[in-house]
């Protein structure tokens, strides 16, 4: 099953590598640019305080069309960035530009990783643990490839929860009616969508209770975590705010003793 959702996953985001680098690309061409940039550079700098960003090596997991190993690289850190599907990949590469040539982009599943034990001082991902077959498998391989004393930023929500939870529909069916409401272009309908909620309802975090699973699964794995559950407050837009208000982000950090 765990092969066959991944080929799945393929597939859909070969389709959809298009449009969602035109997604990215709204974000680097608008204020989120550097909303995003702070909130990623201030967080590796407190966990960091004496290092400059060329000797910190970041790993972003399910890169998609780049936009954290854009602006990290931007800001000078060393990326690596990874991603299950070449069209994303070479999306990336495109919309890096001339940044291209300081991210190391490499095609790999985020659960099996092609790296050593402890190879990277951060760990970024976004918008990628909740379409995985096997999370807890993909989170104790980044734990280790992490090495100690190294950050792992992991940016996620409940996306899809309304699949199997009544009160979730009914929130979620309240952001489709503000944002008609609103006159914003819906950011949950869209090419393929029904092809996404089918492989939503076989991935298990689609009916977990998050932030609360993933703290859980990283303290397990010997990480000292906090999670903020307010973050969306700050990084997302007016029209994500209003499109996607019954499903916040969060972001959780760990910390590798």
């Amino acid at each position: 099953m765990s092969e066959a959702i991944l080929l799945e996953n393929r597939a859909y985001w070969t389709k959809r590598a298009p449009g969602y680098s035109e997604v990215n690309r709204e974000e680097l061409a608008t204020n989120q640019r550097e909303v995003w940039k702070r909130t990623l550079t201030e967080r590796i700098s407190m966990c960091f305080p004496h290092k400059a960003p060329n000797e910190i090596h970041v790993l972003e997991v399910g890169t998609g069309p780049g936009f954290f190993a854009i602006l990290l690289a931007e800001a000078g850190y060393r990326v690596t960035a990874i991603d299950l599907t070449p069209s994303m990949l070479d999306e990336a590469r495109v919309n890096a530009g001339a940044l291209c040539d300081l991210i190391d982009f490499q095609e790999m599943n985020a659960q099996a990783l092609a790296f050593g034990d402890g190879q990277f001082d951060v760990i970024l991902s976004r918008n990628v643990t909740w379409n995985l077959p096997e999370p807890e498998l993909a989170y104790a391989e980044w734990a280790r490839v992490l090495k100690p004393g190294g950050l792992l930023m992991n940016f996620d929500a409940n996306w899809y929860h309304y699949l199997f939870d009544d009160d979730a529909r009914a929130a979620y069916e309240r952001d489709r009616e503000n944002s008609l409401a609103e006159e914003l272009s819906d950011l949950n309908v869209g090419e393929n969508f029904d092809r996404m909620e089918e492989i939503a309802r076989h991935v298990p975090l689609s009916c977990a209770q998050r932030p609360a699973w993933d703290i859980d699964t990283l303290m397990n794995l010997g990480l000292s975590v906090e999670a903020d559950t307010h973050v969306w407050e700050r990084v997302w837009s007016r029209r994500e705010k209003v499109n996607l208000a019954s499903t916040p982000m969060f972001m959780v950090c760990g910390y590798k003793l």
